[in-house]
């Protein structure tokens, strides 16, 4: 019954924003098989809500995200399928992040460590209060953090990375900042409201815009200079076909406020 009043996840829409909440402060809101599968679940059905323009990621509690489940973890020592299974879930889920067709936004207030980090950094936003704090801790305990320094890796320079991951060491919300893996950092009072910000002028854009231009930002980055240019040539001349471009363009070129369609 316990379960059934509080789910893993909370969701809540607010014109256009869903709010996904991590929602076991109990256990720090880690990343047990369980968050995992109810996050994929939710992604996956926001992915096809026509509703949701821009997504939020928060969290119940002082903890944002404590990363892997070591309880669980120690009870499964024996069992190196399940260990594989587990790290697989969560890469699927931080995979699930770039891939969602509608940018995603990390509202971290407190602690996010290990895989809490890699969530904030798979985010395509992250925006921090000041007494926020990440690492990638793993080395401490003899685990080194492979999984988390991917979307780490991808975020902050190679430098920066290497020293999380190598010290194990807690960073500061304002040296998060400088190194690229939040986007800003404001005292807790003013967090929801600057999200909301963000949120809400982002969820003003086309959502066809937003999907295009957020796959393609992911898809390039893997690409060689000459390719990344070759495919996002190719993205640009689709995307003006679409109804919103030239809309778009229009609206811009006549003075006035541009009306989406979403295609």
């Amino acid at each position: 019954a316990m379960s059934e009043a509080e789910p893993l996840v909370g969701r809540v829409n607010d014109y256009g924003i869903t709010i996904l909440t991590l929602n076991q402060p109990q256990s720090r809101n880690s990343l047990s098989m369980a968050m995992l599968e109810a996050l994929s679940v939710e992604l996956d059905s926001i992915a096809a809500d026509a509703d949701t323009r821009v997504v939020v990621i928060a969290a119940q509690g002082k903890v944002f995200c404590a990363g892997h489940d070591l309880r669980e973890i120690r009870e499964q020592f024996g069992d190196a399928d399940f260990q594989l299974a587990l790290f697989n879930q969560c890469s699927k889920v931080m995979q699930q992040i770039v891939m969602l067709p509608k940018p995603v936004i990390a509202r971290v207030a407190g602690v996010a460590t290990a895989a809490g980090c890699q969530l904030v950094a798979s985010c395509d936003l992250a925006v921090a209060a000041s007494s926020a704090r990440f690492a990638t801790p793993g080395v401490n305990i003899g685990l080194f953090c492979s999984t988390p320094m991917v979307a780490l890796s991808r975020n902050v320079s190679r430098k920066h990375a290497m020293e999380m991951l190598l010290t194990g060491e807690m960073v500061s919300a304002e040296r998060a900042e400088q190194i690229g893996l939040v986007n800003r950092v404001v005292e807790e009072s003013q967090l929801d409201e600057t999200v909301y910000r963000i949120a809400r002028t982002i969820a003003d854009k086309s959502g066809h815009t937003l999907k295009v231009g957020k796959e393609a930002f992911y898809r390039q980055l893997e690409m060689p200079l000459n390719e990344a240019y070759a495919f996002t040539s190719n993205v640009m001349a689709e995307n003006l076909k679409a109804n919103d471009a030239q809309e778009g363009i229009c609206a811009f070129l006549d003075k006035r406020k541009p009306d989406w369609t979403d295609s």
